[in-house]
């Protein structure tokens, strides 16, 4: 791998750490107001109970998935390619659910940009047999 992909995948890597845990954080520091509207709702305990712990589940799985992303990028010899590839759709996936339940949203956006910046460094990055990408 040639100095300029490694720093170029350990960039992309770490500013899907950034994104995914800033996203975290945010989406975190928002669970107040929609907390408040659903127990304002008419929604049953359980389905109202179900929205605020999916949406702290939410926060925490982007923290998480941040991380990983960090550990990846500052330690490279700790995930193959294919892991890096496999982690990116995650944020991929959570993008497409917000741009269908949603629509254009900027967490979503972010989420876009977040996975299709995993996917590069994941392809920019060679297999642990030292092969370059295909």
């Amino acid at each position: 791998m040639t100095s300029a992909a490694r720093a170029a995948t350990t960039v992309l890597l770490g500013f899907v750490a950034v994104c995914l845990a800033a996203g975290g954080v945010l989406h975190g520091l928002a669970f107040l107001k929609p907390a408040q509207v659903i127990d304002r709702s008419n929604l049953p305990a359980f389905f109202a109970g179900t929205f605020k712990g999916l949406w702290l589940s939410e926060s925490a799985s982007l923290l998480g998935l941040g991380l990983v992303f960090g550990v990846i990028a500052a330690q490279p010899a700790f995930a193959a390619r294919r892991l890096i590839l496999l982690l990116a759709v995650t944020p991929l996936a959570c993008a497409a659910f917000i741009y269908t339940t949603v629509g254009s949203f900027f967490a979503g956006h972010l989420l876009s940009l977040a996975g299709a910046a995993a996917l590069l460094g994941g392809i920019l990055r060679p297999d642990q047999r030292g092969e370059p990408p295909s």
